[in-house]
Order: C-alpha cells, then structure tokens, then sequence
C-alpha cells in the first residue's frame, strides 16, 4: 500500500468521527466510542506513517492531482510524524479523562455533547497544521483548530470562561491576520506559498524584503507560541477552561505555534540574521515566566506560567540553529507535550478530590489519596528537570548546545536555563509541600471536603466520612455518598496514569527518540530531503 496516500487520512479521520459524533449528540455514550475510536485508529496511522519516514525520508502527497507549487500538497517527514503520533497519543489520554469525567458526573458538570465533535475537529486542525507544505494550508490548520478552541474553551458559559474565551478570541484573530497579511505580502513576493518552492525562491529576494517577511512571520507565531512578550494572553485564559481542555490546550496548541517558527526558521530562513533577536526572547520567556509561577497561589495558573517558561527553552535550541541544539529542541518538545499534559490532568483531578486548586485551601493530599500524590510527584520531576527523566535529558542537551555555541549570548542562555529549571524545582517543590506533605488543619483556609475526609490521630477515616460512605466505585477515596466525598472516576485516573507512563517511557527509551530528534534535525537544516520530497530530485539545486 502506497504510504503517501496515506497522509491525508491523519486529518481526514477525525472530521469524518467529528461528524459521526455529531450525529450521535443525543447518546452520549455511543459518542465516546466513536471519539475514542477515531483517535485510536488515527494513532495507529500515524505510528505506521512515522516508521515509514524514519527509514525512508520525508513523504509528500499532491491533494486532487495538481502538482505544486499550483496545488495543495502534505508532506509527511520525521520531525511532523514524531509530532503527529506523540499528539495523538496524547490527545487519546485527555479524551478518555473528558469521558471518565462525564461519565462520572452524569453530563452535568463534565463535558457537554458538543465536546466530542469539536475535540476531534481541534485534533484535525493539529494534524492538518503539522502535514501542511504551504502557509495558507498552514494557515487553514491554525483556523480549524482556534474555531474549535473558541468552543472549548467556553464550555459551561461561565462568566469567568466567556471573558478569558474573549480575550483569547481577540488575540488569536490578531495573530490570524498578521499572518494572512505575511501570507499576502510573501505571494506578491514570490508567486507561491508552497514551503518547498519558497525554500529556493526566497532567497533571491533582497534583504530588506526578507527581513520584513521574516519579522511577519516570527511574530504572528511568537504569539501562538506564547514567546515573550507575545505572551501575556496565556495565564488568563488557559486556567479558566474545563480540566480536560486545558490539559489539551497546554500540551497541543502553543506546540503547533513552536512547531511553525522551527519550520520557518529551518526551511525558509536558514540564515542567522535573527538568532540574537530569539535568544534575547527566549531568555526573557524563561525567567519571566518562571517568576509569574513563583508568585501564583493557584496550581493551574501556576503551571500556565510553567508554560511560558518551558517554550523558552525550545526557541533557545531553534536560535542556535545547530544539529544538537534543533535536535535537543524536537526531543524537548515531545517530552513537553506529555509532562505538561499529564500536571494538568493531575491539577484537574487535585481539584475534583480537594474542591479547589488553591495551594492555600489544600493539604493532606498525600494521605487522602497517595496514588494522586504519585501522579504529580513523578511528572513535576520530570518537568523540573531531575535525573535521569526525560526533562534532564532534553535540558542537558539544549546547554550542551548552548556551550557548543561559545558566543556570549548563549552561555547567558545556558545560565538563564539552569536558573529556570531551579525555580521549576522551587516551584512544584512548593506544591508538593503544601498541597500533599502538609496535614490538612495546617492549611490556611482548608476546604470543608478536605476536613470531613481526612484520617483521625490513628489514620482512620473520619466519622463523618463513614457515615456518608454508600459505596465504593473509585481508584481512590474510597467513600462516595451525598455528594459530599469527592470520588476520583477510575477512567480520569487511569488516563492520567498512562499519560505518567508515556512521559517515564520517554526517559527509558530516550537513546531511539534523541536518535531520530537528530535525524530530524540533519534533514531539517539540510533542506534538500523536504525541498526533493516536494518540488523533485534536483529542485533544491540554484
């Protein structure tokens, strides 16, 4: 079977779910099938199609026949694959945390029916902006996955999520033109918007032209990415949203804008006119954002800081435009996706056992729920960068890199990194303390269900949690009853333990994964394999 004809289906997929899901609106359970379903066999695709490039290089499919630079094609190369198949893998994880969540809660308070649907349509535009070889198709993936977003972030019709989903609306719409005006000054340009045929022809242009094409681009995707200062939108509108959305949004959507500045950066300005300009951003994104953790009482906002700060580390590997610095950057980036993932869906699970998501009302959590305590404990390491996880690893090769440079800039760089990974440590280290180390009554203002759940002086459970136990039907806590002692869903749990598993997995099988992140990055600074893939054997060619 023909591999690139293949390609199409990892978008064409989840809209033919999305509008089964659709259909299925009024069954509920029939729509989580189907969602869980679609995804699984996307995923299985996706795997298919990343050994297929690993081995023979990057996959190019002309859609309806007509040949570019005139006609839409997808291209399909290692670092798009490995990208497809880790997103997809977690975005499977959070579905099945959204459907253990609803199915918990009856449909009340989890997601509504809408979600499915939607959710599939946000994993088509993520899978249609990572195979897109041109920036208006490029373009296109940004807007099917920003119009789902839109809806997702809004469910509930809470005020607080209609003021954040505005605010995201309005930033994205602005960083939607900006880059549908790069895309019109790019074309009157050249005559194309195929990457490929721009990859040769952009060259040619005079450096001024360059320049302002180059800057166009950079900042429409610094604020998809949330570079500083572009990033200012992120915290307020991330936190507010349901716990299945902001675990996607944290992992995928900032991810997507990463992805377009290391294509833009690798394929269409190779030169290193502006690496001093995205080291300084990456310097600020680091520690700015690791000071707004520091400062955050509530865990989610507290991570959506974490955020910011992390993306600096992967424009600090994009800037150094070596092999180990882009290959440190694409292995970073997979492990970044999982870890950040996971903590949120830890964060949502937190909230549904302790009521909140404030560090000041919680406490106890360690001994309440010790397999929670384990499902945070593991991926804040990880994301803090301590031996041997896949967090160290991607950060040791990324100063590695930075050492490698020797310019001024990136030693600052390497420091900068370093100092941002000990407030990380600082920071997830706080909430372990005070969230599950603490007792409960040491708390500041304790939720109510923490106090009527928590262990007596012999570490039995309360009286008046036993008299409102009616039955057992969770991983953890074992009493449910009244409405008044929280459950954690089996399913929420053992996604989020999965989720957990792939991010340690990453560590044990980093060897193969930094492997083909370097193989990725030769072919991406070569440019020859993508440009060949597309345009011919010989295009590449002056």
């Amino acid at each position: 079977m023909n591999v690139a004809s293949m390609v199409p289906l990892a978008v064409v997929l989840p809209f033919l779910g999305a509008a089964l899901a659709f259909v299925l609106i009024r069954h509920p359970r029939a729509q989580r099938r189907v969602s869980l379903s679609t995804i699984s066999i996307t995923l299985l695709l996706e795997v298919w199609l990343l050994a297929s490039v690993w081995t023979t290089g990057p996959i190019a499919v002309q859609l309806g026949g007509w040949a570019p630079p005139f006609g839409i094609v997808m291209v399909a190369d290692q670092f798009a694959a490995l990208l497809l198949v880790v997103s997809s893998a977690v975005s499977l994880a959070v579905l099945a945390y959204a459907s253990g969540q609803g199915a918990a809660d009856g449909e009340e308070d989890g997601p509504v029916s809408v979600f499915h649907p939607t959710y599939l349509i946000l994993m088509a535009g993520v899978s249609n902006a990572f195979l897109a070889g041109d920036l208006f198709n490029l373009y296109v993936g940004f807007e099917i996955l920003l119009t789902a977003s839109y809806v997702l972030m809004t469910l509930g019709g809470t005020g607080s999520r209609v003021r954040a989903g505005v605010t995201y609306v309005v930033v994205s719409v602005v960083s939607s033109m900006l880059f549908l005006v790069a895309i019109a000054m790019v074309y009157g340009a050249t005559g194309t918007v195929t990457l490929a045929d721009l990859a040769v022809k952009i060259g040619e242009l005079d450096s001024g032209t360059q320049q302002l094409l180059h800057v166009l681009l950079l900042v429409a995707f610094g604020i998809k990415a949330a570079v500083f200062p572009l990033s200012f939108w992120l915290p307020d509108s991330y936190p507010t949203a349901p716990a299945p959305v902001t675990a996607v949004f944290a992992g995928l959507l900032t991810k997507v804008g990463v992805y377009a500045i290391i294509r833009t950066e690798t394929l269409l300005f190779p030169s290193d006119d502006f690496n001093s300009v995205l080291l300084i951003a990456a310097l600020l994104t680091m520690i700015v954002g690791i000071l707004g953790a520091v400062a955050q009482t509530d865990i989610k906002r507290m991570l959506s800081f974490t955020l910011v700060s992390h993306i600096g580390y992967m424009i600090f590997g994009v800037a150094l435009s070596s092999v180990l610095g882009l290959a440190a950057t694409i292995y970073y980036v997979i492990h970044h996706i999982t870890i950040q993932t996971s903590l949120f869906m830890v964060t949502g699970l937190i909230e549904r056992r302790g009521g909140t998501s404030s560090i000041s009302r919680l406490g106890g959590l360690a001994k309440l729920s010790p397999i929670l305590a384990v499902l945070y404990f593991i991926p804040a390491m990880n994301l803090s960068g301590i031996p041997p996880f896949s967090g160290f690893l991607g950060k040791l090769g990324l100063l590695q890199a930075g050492v490698a440079d020797g310019s001024p800039l990136a030693y600052t760089l390497v420091v900068g990194g370093v100092v941002a990974s000990l407030l990380t440590l600082l920071v997830m280290a706080r909430v372990w303390n005070r969230v599950f180390w603490r007792s409960t009554a040491d708390a500041e203002a304790p939720e109510p269900v923490l106090l009527a759940t928590a262990p007596d002086a012999a570490g039995e459970p309360s009286m008046r949690a036993l008299r409102s136990s009616k039955h057992v039907d969770a991983v953890e806590g074992r009493f449910s009853g009244d409405n008044e002692i929280p459950i954690l869903p089996k399913m929420m749990v053992y996604s989020t333990m999965g989720l957990v598993v792939l991010g340690v997995a990453m560590t044990v099988f980093a060897g193969p994964l930094m492997d083909l992140s370097q193989d990725a990055a030769t072919s991406m600074l070569d440019r020859v394999p993508y440009i060949e893939a597309v345009l011919g054997v010989g295009a590449a060619t002056p």
